[in-house]
């Protein structure tokens, strides 16, 4: 059963309805994606959060569809801002690739090209979608500039002259610059000090307010979820195994997994507290559990946990929960509700 994700709001931007990634190799198949539904709505934030392979990455290139071969995706609804894009032709991808959804991606670094000077790759990006003059594509990639805090001057210099906060501004000036209806930020802030990566997260939702855009935050970091996001999924083995709004994640957890997640953060109240982190790893996309996936590693798991996958089971309106054991009256993890 496909996980589901409910919107009480008409206005959405994003339908992603059962993705399904698959890596298909010589010897072995690569399950990285595993049926995941998400309803995105005008101006809100989604997190993804969860470990490193996850899947939350390749959900969102699926979205792009930018998955490398031998990447093989399968999907019974994309549409982004009214567009079936699982219709559409390459050339119609190039227009929509940054002009209704954009991303950024993970390391600034390596984003941009180093032998252009950021203002010809904004400029270029406005061009691919707007048959303008290079002269007033210039003029706009300055400005672009500009809205992300960096001197209009500037426009004229290479990335190695840039910082790596000033880098990823300028990779957010050109995910930004054909106004996207939909913004995905993979990891935005990873390679940078905690002092940029205020000034990074900021300037991102000043933005995203400022022109009413959705974002989708693919982090591992529950801060930086909490900072920033709406909503939240919470992935594990290429699956959402709990969705809910920020209150619902946060302070009603209701996954073995997402406990762990909390309990795997420091506790700022209590130094002598000693971590607890999850024992074991995730498992090998290639040769998953037949049951639910985590229960290699949860501590409330049973013979039913490891028998059968578990179904999505709607605790309320907003707030989804898969996990087989939720189907035993007055089941609860350990960690307390908080409000």
């Amino acid at each position: 059963m496909e996980e589901t994700v409910k919107t009480t709001n008409d206005d959405i931007v994003l339908e992603l309805e059962n993705l399904r990634v698959k890596f298909v190799l010589e010897t072995e198949t690569v399950e990285a994606v595993n049926g995941i539904s998400i309803s995105l709505r005008r101006g809100r934030t989604l997190g993804l959060a969860g470990e490193t392979g996850a899947g939350k990455t390749t959900t969102a290139l699926s979205l792009l569809r930018l998955v490398p071969y031998p990447g093989r995706v399968e999907c019974d609804k994309l549409v982004v801002e009214g567009h079936d894009v699982l219709k559409m032709s390459q050339k119609e991808l190039e227009k929509y690739r940054g002009a209704d959804l954009a991303m950024i991606f993970q390391d600034p670094m390596t984003s941009l090209n180093p032998v252009f000077t950021v203002g010809q790759q904004i400029a270029d990006t406005i061009m691919l979608h707007d048959p303008t003059t290079r002269e007033d594509a210039m003029k706009k990639a300055e400005a672009m500039l500009e809205l992300v805090g960096i001197p209009a001057a500037r426009a004229v210099e290479y990335p190695h002259q840039f910082s790596g906060g000033m880098k990823q501004r300028v990779v957010i000036a050109i995910a930004l610059a054909c106004n996207p209806g939909v913004l995905i930020a993979d990891e935005p802030t990873t390679a940078l000090d905690v002092t940029i990566q205020a000034q990074v997260l900021a300037l991102m939702k000043k933005l995203r307010d400022e022109r009413g855009m959705s974002m989708i935050m693919i982090t591992h970091d529950l801060g930086i979820i909490a900072d920033v996001c709406d909503e939240v999924a919470i992935m594990y083995a290429g699956r959402i195994i709990e969705y809910g709004t920020l209150r619902d994640v946060f302070n009603h957890t209701r996954h073995p997994y997402t406990e762990g997640l909390f309990n795997s953060l420091p506790n700022i109240r209590s130094r002598r507290e000693k971590l607890k982190p999850i024992p074991g790893l995730m498992p090998d996309p290639s040769n998953l559990p037949k049951g639910c996936a985590f229960a290699p590693r949860c501590r409330y798991a049973t013979d039913a946990c490891r028998a059968e996958r578990p179904a999505d089971r709607m605790l309320s309106d907003t707030h989804m929960v898969a996990c087989t054991r939720y189907d035993e009256p007055g089941f609860r993890i350990d960690r307390p509700d908080r409000d």
